[in-house]
């Protein structure tokens, strides 16, 4: 079938082009009575209105990019979600791409988008961001991963594992591991510095009886697994009772490792993540983690591009506050309970 274009419309209707496009943009010069015979036509007709020529004579494309790291990546799924309905409510909807977490692509993605003609990006940074360079005159949002120079939201990573590790600490955990993200993560290194916070400030009450009870890890789950493994290693009174996970994806791959191991979480083993994913509420038992406000970053990212909230300044970021979310995977630590722990054939793919 011929495509239907607004002169069709306006030849059945017997109006100018002029006029049922002051129909379609709700002009209200437009008699109700012509409005309906118009309206009429258009869904007689199955007329669609052509978004990029409106675009270009309205100047707004009312499209937002945005640009993530990786999209298998749960968390980034759910900002993007998040995104989509905060740009939904402004009568907006997103294009998103992906940078394989590395800045040349990245680049390419900030061009691509700019000649689309969107009216902002909500970026993500890859973890090389040091030789990326955003073009002026787009407005673009940084989040999440923060980038010294540029202004950016995101969740308090830093207070947010301090207060994780303290809730450890009050149900008497005095041997607590930490999984750390990769050393070239902004992130990553904010929620060190937050564990490094709450065992400085606790003293001498805690312990780290032999090698430091920290392991460095991706934040996938296999790398979860493989530190959980490095971290209960060794022996049973050295071994944490308790490990605190850079993301809930790593806490998953502990709780595995534990599972391998044959000890029992929550008896034997505390485990916490960090991101509020909903996978942490699937778990078996479901696992305590920090919930990063997602929904209010993607909210509060639409709304400085929009000009509707004020864009936050270089050396003031807008964190939002993470939130304790308490599962069935932390408890007091048991001392006695390690004797009736029974090993497991270690999993395998």
């Amino acid at each position: 079938m011929p495509k239907v274009g607004i002169r069709d419309v306006a030849k059945l209707a017997e109006v100018s082009t002029g006029t049922v496009s002051r129909v379609l943009n709700d002009h209200p010069s437009v008699t109700q009575e012509l409005r309906a015979r118009v309206n009429g036509i258009i869904n007689e007709l199955g007329y669609m209105p052509d978004p990029s020529a409106r675009s270009m004579r309205s100047k707004v494309s009312r499209l937002i990019g945005i640009i993530i790291p990786d999209l298998t990546n749960p968390f980034f799924s759910e900002l993007v979600q998040s995104a989509e309905q905060a740009a939904a409510n402004h009568g907006y909807n997103i294009i998103v791409m992906t940078s394989f977490d590395h800045a040349a692509k990245e680049a390419d993605r900030i061009r691509q988008l700019t000649s689309r003609k969107v009216d902002g990006i909500i970026l993500v940074p890859s973890n090389d961001f040091h030789t990326l360079k955003l073009p002026k005159g787009l407005p673009i949002v940084v989040i999440d991963r923060l980038m010294p120079g540029y202004s950016g939201i995101a969740a308090d990573h830093r207070n947010g594992v301090r207060l994780g590790v303290e809730y450890l600490l009050k149900l008497g955990h005095r041997r607590i591991g930490f999984i750390s993200g990769p050393k070239h993560s902004v992130p990553a290194n904010d929620r060190f510095k937050g564990y490094l916070d709450a065992m400085e400030q606790a003293g001498d009450s805690v312990q780290n009886a032999g090698s430091p009870l920290i392991a460095e890890a991706a934040f996938d789950y296999e790398s979860g697994r493989s530190a959980g493994n490095y971290l209960l290693a060794r022996a049973r009174n050295e071994r944490p009772t308790a490990i605190f996970a850079s993301s809930d994806q790593q806490a998953i791959g502990c709780m595995r490792a534990a599972y391998d191991l044959g000890i029992p979480v929550p008896a034997a083993l505390s485990i916490a993540g960090f991101d509020g994913i909903p996978l942490s509420s699937m778990t078996i038992p479901r696992l305590t983690t920090m919930k990063q406000p997602i929904q209010k970053i993607a909210a509060a990212a639409v709304a400085v591009l929009l000009n509707e909230r004020p864009a936050p300044s270089v050396d003031q970021p807008i964190l939002f506050a993470c939130e304790l979310s308490e599962g069935e995977t932390t408890a007091a630590p048991q001392p006695d309970y390690d004797s009736g722990i029974v090993a497991r054939p270690p999993y395998r793919n």
